[in-house]
């Protein structure tokens, strides 16, 4: 029994043993299975990067360009390409067997897209042609040019190259035949300017977005090429500009062509067009330094003109004036729309030296109300032309309102001092002595108010009908003239009502004279009879 347990035992230990050794001959199988199926992976992965499928073959060699399975195999042999190259540097041995393959292939695929793009390019040249419609189709095969680019980059250059060669042609004929029309056409210069700067703003931004997406460039990149396009046809343009500024002396055109530089700018600008930032500088450049220019010797003109060789001068608004309201108005009506502190100065200057010249002028008249009804005129006509297209807080219309009001109610008091200036003489005088308290010197004028009241009352009526006569004959602006008259009118009511309170003082209250003063509700009655209503 003890014999059979031992044997037992040791039969026991054996197959102990044999169970360790499958267990280690299972694992090590394990892990040789998983390193296969890993480099099962990766080989299968290598060998059909690596593998050139008949259908890419056919296409390649057989298929159109224009064929959708064209472009398709062509991306197909792009990434076998570039996967080869890859393994290439890794020192794969397997890339010989296909790189001869590839090489034709790709050869093959690079004379065919280059022969495409180069025909299109050339349809560009044939006359009448809209050069449009090709440059929209090449868009649909632009991997061609990125093929290219990453296969064989001397056949890329030379399609770019013959490409910016054919279009700086065609853009400088097209825009040289097209300046040299527009400018036959009979139109104001602006006029004309907006259009050929639309047209090179819309063709501009149209070749800048096609270069970015076709030739794949950004930044300075795309910008060279741009230029190297339309950098002839830029050129002629500034040159033609140049030329015409030269025999220029519109400041409003001028300055028109300033705004539309700078909203031009700002299309640019939101259509993502950097391109035109250095062109829109050049011409402002040229327009600005004009402008000032030609407002510096406007103000030079009105400053050395001397009235006395004017001719014949009446107070209706002068013909220089009228032109400088024209004028100012129409440059601040544009200026509001984006400030230029400049212009600002120079409209400043060219103010000061009109309100001078309308000093002057007025000088020329020999009686003060003479003058004043020609400031009067003068000022209101420019106050008008201004308020019709300048904002109402605008500087000039402030200031020419200023004016217009200091000399109104100077020729209002000019125009009541021969019927009215004794009593208002008096009337100032009585309240000095009244405010001083030394009301009793009233009494002594006892006499001189018998003879005011007496006069008032014989001549007031004819005074204020001549008064309002008077007014209408000598201002052009019918509104103006009945303002002047509303408050010629105003005056000798409030006038009468101050005479009033002077003669209700005790030492006049007794005056036998005031009998025959005049009802004041009478005298507003019939004083505005002569107001015009309309």
């Amino acid at each position: 029994m003890e014999q059979m347990l031992g044997a037992f035992q040791s039969d026991l230990s054996s197959i102990s043993s044999e169970i360790r050794t499958l267990q280690e001959q299972s694992g090590a199988m394990n892990i040789r299975l998983r390193n296969r199926q890993a480099v099962r992976g990766k080989l299968g992965e290598l060998v059909d990067g690596l593998v050139v499928p008949s259908a890419l073959v056919t296409a390649i060699l057989e298929a159109p360009v224009t064929e959708p399975r064209f472009l398709e195999q062509l991306q197909e042999l792009d990434a076998k390409a570039a996967a080869v190259r890859e393994q290439e540097a890794r020192g794969t041995a397997a890339c010989a067997d296909v790189r001869g393959v590839l090489d034709r292939l790709r050869v093959k695929a690079v004379t065919k897209i280059r022969e495409f793009i180069l025909q299109k390019i050339y349809s560009f040249r044939k006359p009448m042609t809209n050069y449009q419609i090709p440059q929209t189709a090449l868009l649909k095969y632009r991997f061609f040019y990125q093929f290219l680019l990453g296969n064989e980059r001397a056949t890329a250059k030379e399609i770019r190259d013959e490409y910016v060669e054919t279009l700086s042609k065609i853009y400088l004929s097209y825009y040289r035949s097209y300046l040299g029309r527009l400018m036959k056409v009979q139109y104001p210069f602006e006029a004309l300017f907006r259009s050929q700067h639309y047209a090179l703003l819309d063709n501009s931004c149209r070749e800048y977005l096609f270069i970015c997406e076709f030739f794949v460039v950004s930044g300075p990149a795309a910008h060279d090429l741009f230029h190297a396009v339309m950098g002839r046809t830029l050129s002629m343009t500034l040159k033609h500009l140049d030329s015409y500024l030269a025999d220029c002396y519109d400041a409003i055109a001028v300055f028109l062509c300033i705004h539309i530089v700078l909203r031009f700018r700002n299309i640019a600008a939101k259509r993502d067009v950097p391109a035109l930032d250095r062109y829109w500088e050049q011409v402002l450049a040229l327009l600005w330094p004009r402008f000032e220019l030609i407002l510096e010797m406007n103000v030079q003109s009105v400053r050395s003109t001397d009235p006395q060789r004017l001719g014949g001068l009446d107070t209706r608004p002068h013909y220089i004036t009228r032109r400088y309201a024209e004028f100012s108005s129409a440059l601040v009506s544009i200026n509001q729309t984006i400030p230029n502190e400049r212009t600002m100065q120079l409209l400043g200057q060219l103010q000061v030296e009109v309100e001078n010249f309308v000093l002057r002028v007025a000088a020329e008249f020999s009686s003060r109300k003479e003058q004043l009804v020609f400031l009067i005129n003068n000022y209101d006509m420019m106050l008008g032309v201004l308020m019709e297209r300048a904002a109402d807080d605008s500087k000039e219309v402030e200031s020419f309102q200023q004016l217009l009001n200091a000399r109104t109610q100077e020729f209002i008091e000019e125009l009541l001092s021969p019927p009215f200036g004794g009593l208002v003489a008096f009337v100032k005088e009585a309240e000095a002595l009244i405010e001083r308290g030394q009301a009793e010197r009233l009494r002594g004028e006892e006499a001189r108010v018998t003879q005011l009241i007496r006069g008032l009352g014989s001549s007031w009526k004819s005074s204020v009908e001549s008064l309002s006569q008077d007014v209408m004959r000598s201002f052009t602006n019918f509104r103006n003239g009945t303002s002047i008259i509303q408050g010629a009118l105003t005056q000798p009511i409030q006038l009468y009502h101050r005479f009033h309170r002077v003669l209700s003082q005790p030492q006049l209250r007794a005056l036998p004279a005031r009998a025959e003063l005049i009802n004041i509700h009478h005298l507003m009655v019939e004083l505005k009879k002569h107001k015009p209503n309309f």
